[in-house]
C-alpha cells in the first residue's frame, strides 16, 4: 500500500460539491438543520464536542427513522487541552430478564426483529451527558435547546427521510402509540411536509431541566417501562437505573508510510463494535500495492472484497459484548501477523468456503444509522454514531413520551455456545462503528460511514480514497463503492461493466438491493490548521464550516 497525499494531481474523480472550510469550526451530518444547530453552537462560543451533541439531538427529531433518544450511541473523541483520544461506548444492556429460557417461554424460537423483546437499554442520552461533561463546554440544557424548539416547533421533512419513513408506515400503522405520533392524517409525511413531535420535545425538555437521571433513575424512565411492562416486554427502571455508558480505548493499526515520511493510523472501537473488520482488512490489504493496481479495478476491488471476507468471517465467529471477547483474541485479529497469515489465502478467484458458512448471528439489514464529526480551532475532534438500528427501531413508541425504542437485542445469538447469544446484562453485538484517522501521530480525520455492514467496508474504501489514490475528503466520500455481502457482490453505479463482468469472472456472484451507506467527514490540514469536511450525496446532509 502506498498512501498519497489527498488532493495529489492525476485524480479520475471529482466531488460533488467544493470541499467545506471553516477556520474557527466545521461539522458534518446527514441533515442541514443538524449541521446549522452544531455550527450556531460553536458560534455560540461551544466546542466541537458542544456542536456534535446537539447535532446528534437535532437529528434524533429530525431522522426519525434513522435515530433518537431511545438508541445507542458511540464516539471517539479527541480533546486538544489533555492531548488524550479515547472512545466512548454508550451501548446499552439487555434487560436482567433477557435469556434464552425466557425467550422460549414468550413462545419464541428467535429473538423478535421488531417489538419489546428487541429492546435493550438505551444509552444514547446518558451518552451525550457524559460526553458534555468530560469534554464540552456548555451546559446540557443549552445544546439540546435546538433540538427542543425543532421538536416543539417543526420542521419539513427532508426527501431521503421521507422515503424511509414511507417505507416503514406498515408497521408504524400496527402500533396505536407509534401512529399516534408518527403517521399524523394516518400517512407517513411527504417530502417537505411540516411535522412536529410536541411529546418528544417534552422528553427532551425534561431531559434539559433534571439531567439524564430523568430517563435512567426518574419519571420519563418509570413512564417508558409502565408502557414495556404492559406490552409484556422485559426492560424495566431497575434496567436502565443500571445503566452506565465507559470510555474504552481505541484499537488502532498504522498503514505504510509514503515517500514523504507521512504515517496513517486507523482508530477504531473495540467490541461490542465492529471496528476491528476495517482493520484487519486493511492490515490484510497493507503490503500490496493499491494504487499501481489501480481505483476501483477489479484487480483492487478482487483484492479489498477477499480481505474483507477473511474479516467479516472473524466477526461471525468472535464479536460479542467485550466481556465475552478474550483480549488475546482481539490482539490477535488486529495484528500484522495474523493478517500476513490470512493474505496468503487470498488467490486469484473468490474464496468460497468462508462465505457461505450459516450465520450464528442474525445477518444484519442496512441499518438506520446517523453519523455526525466535529472539529474546532483548538484541535478538538470527534466522531459520532448514534443509531435506533433498524428504521424506526422496535417500532415501538413507549406511552406519551414520543421516544422510540431501538431494536439492539435482534442482534444477540439464540446459539448458547457463542460469544453473542443472549444473556442478561449483556451488550448485543453492534454495528455502529465511528472512526478517526491520525496523520503523523495527530489527528487528522474523523469519518464515518453508515449502514449496517457497510460501516467498516466504508471505512475501508474512504480511507483508501484518500490515503492511496489522492482524493479529497469530499472526492474520497462521493467515489462509487462496493459492498460485501455472504451471498455476493454489489457494485454501486459508477463502477465499470468490464470491472463487474472481471469479477464475476472470478468467482464473485453480483447482487443487486444493498445500499452504500452515507460518509460524512471532517479533517485538520496539518500545515494550515484549516478545517476541510465533505458530505455524501447520497443522504440529506452537508458539512459547514465557520
Amino acid at each position: 500500500m502506498t498512501p498519497t497525499s489527498p488532493g495529489a494531481p492525476g485524480l479520475a474523480s471529482r466531488g460533488s460539491r467544493s470541499v467545506a472550510l471553516g477556520g474557527r469550526g466545521l461539522i458534518a451530518t446527514s441533515q442541514p438543520r443538524a449541521s446549522v444547530a452544531g455550527l450556531d453552537i460553536l458560534r455560540a462560543g461551544g466546542n466541537a464536542i458542544d456542536a456534535a451533541v446537539a447535532a446528534s439531538a437535532v437529528l434524533s427529531v429530525v431522522e426519525p427513522t434513522m435515530t433518537g433518544i431511545g438508541g445507542d450511541l458511540f464516539a471517539i473523541v479527541h480533546d486538544a487541552r489533555s492531548g488524550r483520544t479515547r472512545g466512548l461506548n454508550a451501548s446499552g444492556r439487555s434487560p436482567q430478564a433477557a435469556s434464552l429460557p425466557n425467550l422460549r417461554a414468550a413462545g419464541h424460537e428467535s429473538i423478535p426483529d421488531r417489538g419489546v423483546l428487541s429492546a435493550t437499554v438505551p444509552g444514547a442520552v446518558d451518552g451525550w451527558a457524559r460526553l458534555l461533561a468530560e469534554h464540552g463546554r456548555l451546559p446540557l440544557a443549552r445544546v439540546l435547546a435546538p433540538a427542543i424548539e425543532c421538536a416543539r416547533e417543526g420542521f419539513p421533512v427532508g426527501e431521503v427521510v421521507a422515503r424511509q419513513w414511507l417505507d416503514a408506515q406498515p408497521m408504524l400503522a400496527a402500533d396505536p402509540a407509534a401512529a399516534a405520533v408518527f403517521l399524523p392524517h394516518g400517512r407517513a409525511p411527504a417530502p417537505g411536509e411540516w411535522f412536529a413531535n410536541p411529546a418528544l420535545a417534552a422528553s427532551l425538555d425534561a431531559i434539559a431541566t433534571h439531567g439524564p437521571g430523568v430517563l435512567y433513575r426518574g419519571e420519563l424512565g418509570r413512564a417508558l417501562t409502565r408502557d414495556i411492562e404492559r406490552r409484556n416486554g422485559w426492560l424495566t427502571q431497575d434496567d436502565l437505573a443500571a445503566h452506565r455508558s465507559e470510555w474504552v480505548e481505541p484499537i488502532r493499526t498504522h498503514v505504510n508510510t509514503d515517500a514523504a515520511g507521512d504515517t496513517i493510523e486507523l482508530l477504531e472501537l473495540p467490541p461490542n463494535t465492529q471496528g476491528f473488520v476495517a482493520i484487519e482488512a486493511l492490515n490484510i490489504l497493507a503490503e500490496d500495492d493499491l494504487r499501481g493496481l489501480g481505483h476501483n479495478s477489479a484487480d483492487y476491488l478482487h483484492l479489498m472484497l477477499e480481505a474483507l471476507a477473511v474479516a467479516f468471517a472473524d466477526r461471525e465467529a468472535h464479536l460479542a459484548d467485550a466481556d465475552a471477547v478474550p483480549d488475546a483474541t482481539l490482539r490477535r485479529l488486529i495484528s500484522p501477523e495474523y493478517a500476513r497469515e490470512m493474505r496468503q489465502r487470498i488467490g486469484a478467484r473468490r474464496t468460497p468456503t468462508r462465505q457461505e458458512t450459516p450465520p450464528a448471528t442474525p445477518s444484519t439489514p442496512a441499518g438506520d444509522t446517523v453519523y455526525l464529526a466535529a472539529a474546532d480551532s483548538d484541535g478538538n475532534l470527534v466522531s459520532l454514531i448514534q443509531s435506533l438500528y433498524a428504521g424506526f427501531g422496535s417500532g415501538v413508541v413507549a406511552g406519551d413520551t414520543g421516544i422510540v425504542l431501538h431494536n439492539r437485542g435482534s442482534l444477540f445469538s439464540t446459539d448458547p455456545s457463542h460469544p453473542n447469544h443472549l444473556a442478561p446484562r449483556k451488550r448485543p453485538l453492534h454495528t455502529l462503528v465511528p472512526a478517526m484517522v491520525y496523520r503523523n501521530g495527530r489527528p487528522w480525520l474523523a469519518y464515518g460511514v453508515m449502514g449496517g455492514d457497510m460501516q467498516p467496508q466504508g471505512h475501508l474504501q474512504v480511507l483508501l480514497n484518500m490515503t492511496c489514490f489522492g482524493m479529497n475528503i469530499q472526492e474520497a466520500g462521493d467515489a462509487p463503492r462496493a459492498r460485501y455481502d455472504p451471498t455476493g457482490v454489489c457494485l454501486e453505479r459508477g463502477i465499470s461493466a468490464s470491472t463487474a463482468n472481471a469479477l464475476h469472472r472470478r468467482g464473485h456472484p453480483l447482487i443487486g438491493g444493498l445500499g452504500f451507506g452515507g460518509f460524512q467527514g471532517v479533517l485538520i490540514d496539518q500545515d494550515t490548521g484549516i478545517l476541510m469536511g465533505g458530505s455524501d450525496p447520497r443522504k440529506d446532509g452537508l458539512a459547514l464550516g465557520w
